[in-house]
């Protein structure tokens, strides 16, 4: 990932719903919901959702599936995985040792970690 495509990412989250539909789908895992459930579930009208699922597929965060006449969304884990990769790539200036709990969990992100 480059700057330009982490910029994008990141716009995309920059707004409420937008971040609250996609930590939905996080939740949801690889199965994902119906574009009506999404909207439902965080209180959008449907138009109002379409946009935001939109922007989020658009930035590579998420992806759809056409199911007959429904569209089921879900989280893209690689373009999520690529945009934590991309934050944290530098992150404690190499020295795994120094880095925070949270990102030792995260599957140790730090440049270095697996050595």
């Amino acid at each position: 990932m480059n700057s330009k495509d982490a910029v994008a990412c990141l716009s995309a989250l920059a707004h409420g719903q937008r971040l609250e539909i996609f930590r939905l789908l996080v939740k949801q895992g690889p199965s994902g919901l119906p574009a009506g459930e999404i909207a439902e579930a965080v209180g959008a009208t449907p138009t109002s959702a379409s946009f935001h699922l939109k922007e989020l597929d658009h930035a590579g965060l998420i992806h759809a599936t056409r199911e007959g006449r429904y569209i089921r969304y879900a989280v893209h884990f690689e373009g999520m995985r690529q945009l934590l990769s991309f934050l944290t790539e530098d992150c404690c200036q190499g020295q795994p040792e120094l880095c925070g709990s949270t990102i030792k969990k995260s599957r140790s992100l730090c440049k270095g970690a697996s050595k």
